[in-house]
């Protein structure tokens, strides 16, 4: 099946000469980065973590998300997710991939990533974070060619791979759990310290990860003729929808335990994030403007579903531009916001502010370029199977 990705037109290889050309700019940022050192970065004593690791966060949640494929086909038997859930799955292959890299950048020397593997740590997340994200990466990989291939030979799968696909729903949800345990596990970060981290996180995850799927369905239905069907997307819709409701709603607890409750950790990020914090005579609000846009992304991408749900319509361009905006709004909130509005009030109560240096947001831009590149041809191939079963 591999051949398939080496099939396309002049539109398919520009597209992958334009991924190309980031990943060649990233690749060069980061030997910089590794002949010199994360001196090179923004990051510093009081910002043990930077762009990479809220990076790692965000597509942690795009590779949960495929689970609102997984869980109704296999498991409800819901039979219109039957062309795309292949698609979750390959997802979730090119996201895991995007998280290790980004660790990989982030702890500086690539060798250090083998001590997690040669001095085991079982009492650390970190740990476990490590184990359930190559899990889930291994039981993707073997469940979603398993069953391509023999969709390609047009006979059912074999019984034994629906028991990996069933031990992957668990792992999908446990790859978010424990990556938000690894922020509330941190005592002297007061933002992180909420018992609401991980299910904030599942549900960004169940939005932003169909969202993005919703987007590249679109995009392939106008230039490699496969149609998703207007029934699966519509569901999709209402699965992101619902699911965005309650991130937002989680939101607005985290201001109520701040502000109602007046307890300074909590309240100063808020802070921070959405009207700037003033401290010693200065005021720090460099995330504001991501953060209001984040709001006002989501609530009209809300308001636009809701119209398309109430009024019976909706084109692919409306439903194309709703995604979108939750998708860019979610990686403001957990891309951005999240990470950066808890590191920015130190424990000392001193405001330390984060901004990434050029060499930062060329490998970020290059880790994405690769994750974007490996999903296409990943869906190229996807389509190029149904397009030969079809015929």
């Amino acid at each position: 099946m591999i051949e398939k990705a080496l099939q396309g037109n002049s539109r398919y290889w520009m597209w992958l000469a334009f991924l190309s050309a980031f990943i060649g700019v990233g690749a060069i940022c980061y030997i910089r980065q590794y002949l010199f050192g994360m001196g090179l970065t923004g990051m510093g004593r009081d910002l043990a973590w930077g762009l990479y690791i809220s990076q790692f966060t965000f597509l942690v949640g795009v590779a949960a998300g495929g689970l609102m494929l997984v869980l109704p086909f296999y498991v409800h038997d819901y039979k219109v997710f039957g062309r795309i859930t292949i698609l979750g799955e390959f997802l979730a292959i090119s996201a895991i991939i995007m998280c290790l890299m980004f660790i990989m950048a982030d702890i500086g020397q690539p060798l250090r990533g083998l001590n997690m593997i040669l001095h085991p740590t079982p009492n650390s997340m970190l740990f476990w974070d490590m184990v359930v994200l190559l899990g889930y990466l291994g039981l993707n990989v073997i469940c979603a060619w398993v069953i391509l291939t023999a969709e390609r030979k047009q006979v059912k799968p074999p019984k034994w791979v629906y028991l990996f696909v069933y031990i992957s729903i668990p792992f999908a949800v446990s790859i978010h759990t424990v990556t938000a345990m690894l922020y509330c596990g941190l005592p002297d970060r007061h933002f992180w310290l909420t018992a609401i981290t991980a299910p904030r996180f599942l549900a960004s995850a169940f939005a932003a990860g169909p969202a993005l799927i919703v987007i590249a369905c679109l995009v392939m239905k106008r230039v490699a003729h496969f149609d998703a069907g207007r029934e699966a997307i519509n569901k999709l819709i209402t699965i992101i929808m619902y699911a965005a409701i309650i991130n937002a709603f989680f939101v607005a607890l985290e201001f109520f335990v701040g502000f109602y409750s007046n307890i300074p950790g909590h309240k100063h990020s808020l802070e921070y994030l959405f009207f700037g914090l003033e401290h010693n005579g200065h005021v720090y609000n460099n995330l504001v403007p991501f953060m209001w846009s984040s709001a006002l992304l989501c609530f009209g991408a809300l308001a636009l579903f809701a119209y398309m749900k109430i009024t019976k319509s909706g084109t692919d361009l409306m439903i194309g531009i709703g995604c979108a905006m939750i998708f860019i709004a979610l990686w403001l909130d957990k891309g951005l916001g999240f990470v950066m509005g808890g590191l920015a009030i130190t424990p000392l109560d001193e405001v330390v502010e984060y901004y990434p240096t050029a060499n930062e947001i060329g490998i970020t831009l290059g880790i994405w370029a690769t994750g974007l590149l490996l999903v296409s041809v990943l869906y190229k191939i996807a389509v190029g199977v149904e397009h030969e079963v079809e015929a």
